[in-house]
């Protein structure tokens, strides 16, 4: 994990503070549920079993000032995530789905950028691993955003 001078960590508690009053901004939600089972058929583990264990709580963390028991159910489903080739030290990774509240479905899609190391070719399932909790969070942003 790189080292953030003081602008770094000035525009990282900016994000967080910016992320948390939109959370509270948007619809009141009562429940969050997320489907990995497209993604399950079209990519298969452990891909997707690291959308599943981390989308939920990232979701939730986000969207906290939201919860209420008036609220509808969020329902973030996972169709796609693609890890692209490594050019020039870097990768476009990106994740999409569908997210549905109140009955209406959005498309929902992030991109990052991974910046590879030479450690990455020998740890291959760690660094996809850090790819992958990557696209959720920048996912989780949007959605956090968006909705």
């Amino acid at each position: 994990m790189p080292k953030l001078g003081f602008i770094g960590w000035a525009a990282f508690l900016a994000a967080a503070t910016c992320q948390g009053a939109l959370a509270q901004s948007g619809l009141p939600i009562r429940n969050i549920q997320v489907d990995v089972a497209p993604l399950r058929a079209n990519v298969g583990d452990p891909t997707a079993s690291w959308v599943q264990q981390g989308l939920p709580g990232e979701l939730a963390r986000a969207l906290a000032g939201r919860m209420t028991a008036r609220g509808g159910t969020l329902i973030v489903r996972i169709d796609y995530v693609t890890l692209g080739p490594i050019k020039d030290s870097s990768a476009r990774d990106n994740i999409s789905g569908v997210a549905t509240i109140g009955g209406v479905q959005r498309p929902v899609r992030a991109t990052t950028k991974y910046q590879a190391s030479a450690i990455d070719q020998t740890l291959v399932e760690r660094s996809n691993r850090e790819r992958v909790t990557q696209l959720v969070q920048a996912l989780t942003f949007w959605l956090a955003k968006d909705l």
